[in-house]
């Protein structure tokens, strides 16, 4: 049995794991996608201390290779149930059954959707969440990119060196991103910015995406749809007695959930900020708080 399992291996979880290692417990990991979480989707980090102006994939082999060297166990394996019961936390995943005293929550957020009806079908055949993976089918196409915040300002930048145009469709008539990200944005010749309007159809023809239909009753033909509309938290699987309103899970100061020897933290917790900064904050102070 182990001392700690950490369910998830993004900034937060790797973060307790190298703390709880220090601690000398016996820790276990685990995640069913790669080590580092979203870092493998984001293309360029420049607010993270130490490191300025890091590929986020690169970002995250760094936190592998530490965990590597310090000797941490891991799987990559699917968690599929919790079982928080007993004294003895049950975690199954898609190969095994693991136990341990404690358990800590790190399964981060995933994409929100637009809700529409064929998304589900266009996944991969011209809608995406991810520049970092998808752009290359995209080289020289125009494309589609919907949000308003940092992620669609960023993703636009680094489309606009691969595709022929992009159409970056904003929902409000302003950004909520870094200002200095919208003026980048607004300067360059690629991105075309349309103001107070939503994607209310994808378009296509023999199963692949060929334009959009917006509210304002315009359609534009594209060959992908990249979406930035925010998260939602990853945690369908957690026990609904230990979830708010919005899926996230509850916490005390100590991140401790209302159930005993059970933690949450990073973005599955609701916080002001959501940065890599503060995941990898709970993640050290989580440890602290478990001694």
């Amino acid at each position: 049995m182990y001392d700690i399992i950490i369910v998830g291996m993004g900034i937060s979880g790797i973060t307790a794991a190298i703390y709880a290692k220090r601690s000398n417990k016996k820790v276990l990991m685990l995640d069913g996608a790669m080590p580092g979480g979203l870092l493998n989707n984001i293309d360029l980090i420049s607010n993270y201390p130490g490191l300025p102006d890091i590929m986020g994939p690169d970002f995250a082999s760094k936190l592998l290779e530490q965990v590597k060297t310090l000797d941490i166990p891991y799987k990559l394996e699917q968690v599929t149930e919790l079982d928080f019961t007993d004294v003895e936390k049950v975690v199954t995943t898609t190969n095994a059954t693991y136990k341990a005293k404690n358990v800590i929550l790190a399964m981060g957020r995933k994409p929100k959707y637009l809700g529409l009806d064929n998304e589900n079908d266009l996944l991969g055949r011209g809608l995406s969440t991810c520049a970092m993976c998808d752009a290359f089918f995209y080289k020289d196409k125009d494309i589609a990119v919907v949000g308003t915040g940092n992620s669609a300002l960023q993703e636009s930048l680094y489309l606009a060196k691969i595709v022929n145009k992009i159409y970056l469709i904003n929902r409000r008539d302003g950004f909520r991103g870094d200002a200095m990200l919208v003026d980048e944005v607004k300067n360059n010749k690629k991105i075309e910015i349309i103001y107070n309007a939503n994607i209310k159809k994808m378009n296509e023809e023999d199963g692949k995406l060929t334009s959009v239909t917006l509210d304002t009753g315009k359609t534009i033909n594209v060959a992908g749809v990249f979406i930035y509309i925010g998260y939602r938290p990853a945690t369908e699987i957690v026990p609904q007695e230990i979830l708010d309103q919005d899926g996230y899970i509850i916490v005390d100061e100590n991140f401790q959930t209302p159930i005993n020897g059970v933690y949450a933290i990073g973005d599955v917790i609701k916080k002001d900020i959501y940065q890599l900064v503060t995941a990898a904050s709970d993640g050290a102070r989580v440890i602290y708080h478990m001694k």
